[in-house]
């Protein structure tokens, strides 16, 4: 008999040799997939949580560019100009060709306008006469 066919005849309280490794291989290749299982999960977690960042962020970018495209509105813009910075639109008239900007230049600089004066708050209404002044604080 050759030592190959002993090895596979021998026995281990009543169990050959053969059998018990091959449930050893069984039990690990179990365990195996079970860990691989488990690191699959984590992996689907983490793709499903970054997908989610990345839907929120290109949210967050969607929002940024449409205040952006409102606060670039040439009509707001040209409105903030004339309440805040007393600006006007430059007449047609006033346009300049190559041939009048050495005059431009030594002509004096026209003074800027003022800036609007902050209107006055005002002030809370008196009571009625007719009313007591627990009453006129209710």
């Amino acid at each position: 008999m050759s030592p190959l066919a002993r090895l596979f005849d021998r026995r281990v309280r009543g169990f050959r040799v053969v059998e018990v490794a091959a449930l050893a291989c069984l039990i690990l290749l179990i365990f195996w997939v079970y860990l691989t299982k488990a690191q699959a999960g984590d992996e689907r977690a983490r793709i499903a949580r970054i997908e989610h960042e990345i839907a929120s962020e290109q949210q967050k970018l969607r929002m940024l560019k449409a205040e952006s495209a409102h606060l670039e509105q040439p009509g707001r813009i040209e409105r903030l100009s004339e309440a805040y910075l007393g600006l006007e639109p430059v007449p047609a008239k006033r346009e300049a060709t190559p041939g009048s900007l050495p005059e431009i230049v030594r002509s004096p600089a026209p003074a800027p306008a003022p800036a609007p004066a902050p209107a006055p708050a005002a002030e809370p209404a008196p009571p009625a006469a007719d009313t007591p002044p627990a009453e006129a604080q209710r």
